[in-house]
């Protein structure tokens, strides 16, 4: 009996229970990575390859032709590069149509705006709406009015984003551009309004998109650049009525059909784990996409491709995906992560990119705590470049963030978002704001970090999944 007991605690308690060890990695890896990096340093296949995408592509919105284009466009390039599995995944997509904007001061002091609609508004009537400015600062400010308030008023969301190195700012500055328009419409409201969630002092407004969960929004919703909104915020201080006019033709068109689009660089490792690195392929229509996320999408490229120039070669294979309408509703990511579900525990790592080619700043991860000195050990290889630690809170990005959720382990190489704010989402989005050395050192970065999640032998462990 007692040995039967003592055989029975054996088995509960074999070395398969046991953690393995998590094995640093070696000088000769780390050694390596400086060599990758260093020759990041000089070398132009991210440049190129986004010039390449802003010229002969351009505006890439989801549903449209021009992300048709980009489609056929990445694929061949991909392909032109070197990589392996180059293909397309379908993936279904809304296409909303921009159409044209108009505002305009009708009282107390006409004036011209020069708005932008924002994705997921409708038209509206042919010959416009007119109505009192009913001015707020947030969404908590305006449902604490009495609907009475607000009723054929068209509301002004006044607040103005902080510029910030990480993405705080934006984070604050965006909710009135997700849900502004629908609250708007719940309480009786004829439009709405907003000073733009950017940074930039330009005329030149920024885009994004309402929220489409609420059902059919019924008003117009737009953006005004910040020189626009303090011209209407100067009328509004005069304690004079101010009206406005709006006029817009935007409107949902069918969803269509199309594709994220992937590569590989093969790796080592017979049990063939990877780790995914990506961006988004579609942009706003406004400008060439060039920071977001053109940029994003050469980093990841040219990444992958120093890693299969390394010695040694990666264990692990480097997978590229360039994700299908992160903008205006992540079909991409939300499609990826589904049609991969049963393979994603060979993934090791996810990273993404789609905060420009600004200076790079801080790495970022979400690993197991125990995994914490393997990714300082990595970090020690890219502090030469300006990065520091930057915390273990990660949220892996809007698209690789949905591998995140499955428990798959992040980094991110964060880059100073203040100047990217001043352009994203508008037409100065364009390819002769990408400083050259800039988008070396973040491809250096990005690539020394991805090459050695290849290497480490114990990888980085699963994240805890929440269980909604």
């Amino acid at each position: 009996m007692a040995a039967g007991i003592c055989a029975t605690l054996a088995r509960a308690v074999t070395p398969a229970a046991v953690p393995a060890p998590i094995k640093p990695l070696t000088a000769a890896q780390l050694e390596a990575a400086r060599v990758l990096r260093d020759r990041a340093m000089s070398d132009d296949v991210g440049y190129e390859f986004l010039r390449s995408l802003t010229s002969e592509v351009g505006p890439r919105p989801a549903g449209s032709v021009g992300y048709d284009r980009a489609v056929s466009w990445a694929l061949a390039k991909l392909k032109a590069l070197g990589f392996s599995n180059v293909h397309a995944e379908s993936v279904w997509v809304p296409h909303w149509v921009r159409g044209e904007a108009r505002a305009e001061v009708v009282s107390p002091w006409p004036q011209p705006l020069e708005p932008t609609a924002l994705g997921g508004c409708p038209s509206t009537p042919s010959e416009g709406i007119e109505g009192e400015v009913l001015q707020v600062t947030t969404l908590e400010e305006l449902v604490a009015l009495p609907p009475a308030r607000v009723r054929g008023k068209i509301v002004f969301f006044d607040a103005r984003m902080e510029r910030t190195r990480d993405s705080d700012g934006y984070s604050r500055a965006v909710t009135p551009r997700g849900r502004g328009a629908w609250t708007a419409d719940s309480l009786g409201a004829v439009g709405m309004v907003m000073r733009h969630a950017g940074t930039g002092n330009d005329r030149l407004p920024h885009t994004g998109g309402q929220t489409r969960d609420h059902g059919a929004l019924r008003v117009p919703g737009m953006a005004l650049s910040n020189p626009d909104a303090d011209l209407l915020e100067h009328q509004l201080a005069s304690g004079q009525p101010v009206r406005l006019r709006l006029w817009s033709t935007s409107h949902w068109a069918d969803s269509v059909h199309t594709a994220n689009v992937v590569g590989e660089i093969p790796g080592r490792d017979p049990k063939r784990s990877f780790i995914v690195v990506g961006g988004h392929l579609d942009s706003w229509d406004l400008g060439t996409g060039a920071h977001d996320d053109g940029a994003g999408l050469a980093i990841v490229t040219a990444s992958a491709k120093l890693i299969a120039q390394a010695k040694p070669k990666p264990w692990r294979a480097v997978r590229v995906v360039f994700f299908a309408n992160e903008e205006f509703g992540l079909n991409g990511a939300h499609a990826y992560a589904r049609v991969h579900q049963d393979e994603l525990p060979r993934c090791v790592l996810g990273m993404e990119s789609d905060l420009g080619a600004f200076a790079p700043w801080g790495l970022e991860c979400r690993v197991p705590v125990d995994y914490l000195p393997l990714v300082r050990s990595m970090l020690s290889v890219v502090e030469p470049l300006g990065i520091e630690f930057a915390g273990n809170q990660a949220g892996g990005g809007a698209d690789v963030g949905q591998l995140r959720e499955r428990g798959v382990p992040v980094m991110e190489v964060n880059t100073d978002a203040a100047p990217y704010f001043d352009l994203h989402h508008s037409a100065n989005d364009t390819f002769d704001k990408i400083d050259p050395e800039l988008l070396r050192r973040n491809i250096a970065a990005f690539a020394t970090i991805a090459y050695l999640a290849t290497l480490a032998e114990s990888g980085f462990g699963r994240l805890e999944i929440k269980k909604p």
